[in-house]
């Protein structure tokens, strides 16, 4: 990998302790739901943003969620890791996305609405996947964090943002990276997760999920979700009729919880 790229993702700060701990928790099979309630609670911010998204309309709750114990009870343990991990991010990395046109709150808002649907839709679909599937969707754009610093420190900011202009799908988008700086977003968000040391299949869905059949058989299902959640809801707009008509051409394609993806579809279009 470029030394230039490396060093940015070497540079990156670890994981903080809370962090640490939810995922310990996490992959312990042995640990119990209060067990993570007690850490969450002990971190008044994780609990805060944990709180801000359960009242979200795009989780659909019909009662207001007044503390951690009763969101954590309602999203289970994946989805707090997710949250755990996406609100690190927030508070520890700098984020300038002006290559991609985008701010950092509009970066994070992709990325909550990437979850969320993911959340909603594989609750219906396969519970026991979103292990998997909610931490990798809260955090599969961060490599784009490294691409647009990059690109703004060899000063090719603006000629990207030029042609991002000019591009319609993430297809496109990733063969762009991949022309500017050598590497995709899903590259450099594997290699992000693997300083982080976390799981092989948390690595490979993600790095997969431009390229599904390039994944292991296993894992292949898990990147083929992430690709119809970042097919719907990217940098381009969020559930524009053009981007769920090709979610929905690759929900056919890989006979892939069609019907539940449109339920999902009309609660997040209201």
């Amino acid at each position: 990998m470029d030394s230039s790229i490396l060093k940015k993702i070497k540079a990156l700060p670890p994981l903080d302790e809370t962090v640490i701990m939810i995922q310990r928790i996490c992959s312990d099979k042995n640990s119990s739901m209060q067990d993570l309630i007690k850490v969450v609670e002990r971190d008044p911010m994780l609990t805060a943003n944990i709180l801000k998204s359960a009242n979200s309309p795009l989780y659909g709750f019909s009662k207001e969620i007044k503390n951690a114990a009763h969101a954590i009870s309602l999203f289970g343990m994946a989805t707090i890791r997710g949250f755990a991990l996406s609100s690190a991010i927030k508070e520890n990395i700098k984020i300038d996305l002006e290559p991609y046109g985008i701010n950092k709150h509009k970066f994070l808002d992709i990325s909550t609405m990437q979850s969320a649907f993911m959340f909603k839709w594989y609750s219906k679909v396969d519970r026991s996947m979103l292990d998997v599937l909610q931490p990798a969707s809260f955090m599969m754009e961060i490599g784009k964090i490294i691409i647009a610093h990059e690109l703004i420190e060899s000063g090719k900011g603006k000629e990207f943002r030029s042609a991002v202009l000019k591009e319609t799908n993430i297809e496109q988008l990733s063969k762009l990276e991949k022309e500017m700086v050598g590497y995709t977003n899903e590259e450099i968000t594997a290699k992000i997760f693997e300083k982080w040391n976390l799981e092989d299949e948390l690595i490979e869905s993600i790095e997969f999920s431009i390229n599904p059949f390039l994944a292991s058989e296993h894992m292949q299902k898990f990147a083929k979700a992430l690709y119809v959640v970042k097919t719907s809801i990217n940098i381009f707009g969020e559930l524009k009729e053009e981007q769920v008509q090709n979610a929905l051409e690759l929900l056919k394609d890989y006979d892939l919880g069609e019907e539940t993806y449109k339920n999902i579809l009309e609660h997040f279009t209201d």
